[in-house]
């Protein structure tokens, strides 16, 4: 498969001419080619999205749910071969990439549906003839920064609530995983989305800047690295942009003493390892009270052994392998650093090779036990099929529990595994981070929101807050004069 740019509602080649191939990360085969856009590409997308959008907004909420409605009915109806493509280029199993798909198809028809729900407010005033209107409108053009982790689920993440606000929105799909991504615009552009409302643009550095900095764009969403992150919001201050920023996590998983201990293993290492723990709420760093830390910790290793590892397209096959080969250089030196300082290796912390593994990026998923606190696998974000276990006394109280899991720059994500549902909330209500899961091992909800504190990032998407976060409110003061 060969895409190119969708750029005022066409499909054309980068203004450069630069293409760059797309390999699968089972077996380096070559998957498809992608057009690599330039700063003149977002230049000419943000100059289409402009009436574009005006245009778009003037359509009103039910037009606008109703092409939004299509386009997801389309992409169930294509469901099989988009999810094939997105196994072939990232590598996660096609159950996996279906059930993302699926999910997207579901973010774009709630979105769809909330688009009908805003509403403005006459606000009380001080004097009788003085009338306060609030009202919600669009931003206007917005620009999108989307990872090769899930780049499906998060592409629909992000322009579900900016095309239901009304807004026009240019998307910079990731270079490593753009190709299934094209298969989802083809579904939006068969639905009548309007040409120049969506512009697709896979890209580098030089989309990225050109986007974050660009002065037609009021506003930038990302989903990306915290340096990244970091990146986007100095650019974006040129132009007093707003930003919306989903960054970098480094999730602990909380086992108290009262925990069901296979139960929790069997969370923790789903979270650990789906998608080989590429994915900013897995589980990075195990808590477990160390009187049952010798059980739960043989339990999760079983888990992580009982994976296999293969092609995604294969039946049978439970994980895949890690979509760029930067990932094991990091799970390795996470490891090789965790061993240096007196942690245990349990199972898995090596690449895989021969029986077919030879051409991919496959490494076994990694179990560490009594891992120091100071660790790098235990205060940075791994991004890896690796979970590091670090064993508390159990007769900590819950202000203690908690101050270990915010012994962190990050606050994505968390969970807690208890038996005492008082206890287990207590520790949860002390944790900092966005979302913290309480005997469940996923955090999002459609219908709430999803987002970061401290380092993690900040603005929030999914739920009505997605949808607001992409408009912007006026106040319309009036005085009547009879």
């Amino acid at each position: 498969m060969d895409r190119g740019l969708y750029l005022a509602g066409s499909w054309v080649p980068s203004e450069s001419g630069e293409t760059l191939e797309v390999r699968d990360p089972a077996t380096g085969d070559l998957v498809g080619r992608t057009a690599v856009a330039s700063r003149a590409d977002v230049d000419a997308a943000v100059a289409a999205a402009v009436p574009a959008q005006r245009a778009w907004a003037a359509r009103g909420a039910t037009e606008r749910a109703s092409v939004m409605h299509r386009g997801a009915e389309l992409i169930r109806k294509r469901i099989d071969a988009i999810a094939d493509t997105l196994t072939r280029e990232q590598g996660k199993p096609i159950p996996d990439s279906v059930k993302e798909i699926a999910f997207a198809a579901d973010v774009l028809d709630y979105y769809a549906e909330e688009g009908l729900r805003v509403s403005g407010s006459l606000r009380p005033a001080p004097r009788s003839d003085i009338r306060s209107l609030v009202e919600w409108l669009p931003i206007g053009v917005i620009a999108a920064v989307v990872p090769w982790n899930y780049p499906v689920d998060l592409y629909a993440w992000k322009i579900g609530p900016a095309l239901a606000g009304g807004n026009a929105i240019v998307v910079k799909p990731p270079l490593e995983s753009p190709l299934a991504v094209a298969l989802v615009v083809q579904c939006l552009h068969d639905a009548g989305l309007p040409a120049g409302v969506l512009a697709d643009l896979p890209g580098g550095i030089e989309a990225g800047e050109a986007l974050s900095a660009h002065p037609g764009i009021g506003m930038i969403t990302a989903t990306a690295s915290t340096r990244t992150g970091q990146a986007i919001m100095r650019s974006a201050a040129t132009t007093m942009k707003r930003v919306s920023l989903e960054l970098g996590g480094q999730s602990p998983f909380v086992v108290l003493d009262d925990a069901d201990v296979a139960e929790a293993a069997t969370a923790a290492a789903r979270r650990s390892f789906s998608n080989a723990g590429q994915i900013c709420i897995a589980v990075n760093r195990i808590l477990v009270a160390d009187s049952i830390a010798d059980r739960f910790v043989e339990a999760v290793a079983e888990e992580a052994r009982a994976i296999r590892l293969g092609h995604g397209v294969d039946a049978g096959v439970t994980g895949g392998p890690t979509t760029t080969r930067a990932v094991i250089g990091v799970a390795e030196a996470h490891i090789a650093d965790a061993l240096d300082h007196g942690a245990v290796l349990v199972s898995g912390g090596r690449r895989l090779s021969g029986d077919g593994y030879d051409r991919g990026s496959f490494f076994e998923p990694t179990v560490l036990d009594e891992v120091p606190r100071n660790t790098r696998v235990m205060t940075e974000e791994t991004f890896g099929p690796v979970v590091a276990v670090h064993r508390y006394d159990a007769g900590s109280d819950v202000n203690q529990i908690a101050g270990i899991a915010n012994d962190s720059t990050a606050g994505l994500a968390a969970y807690v595994f208890g038996g005492d549902l008082d206890r287990a909330w207590a520790v949860a209500e002390r944790i900092e981070a966005g979302g913290v899961g309480v005997n469940v091992n996923d955090i999002t909800e459609l219908q709430a929101p999803f987002g970061g504190w401290k380092m993690s990032g900040f603005g929030r998407e999914l739920g009505p807050e997605g949808l607001q976060g992409f408009m912007q409110q006026r106040h319309i003061r009036m005085r009547r004069r009879f």
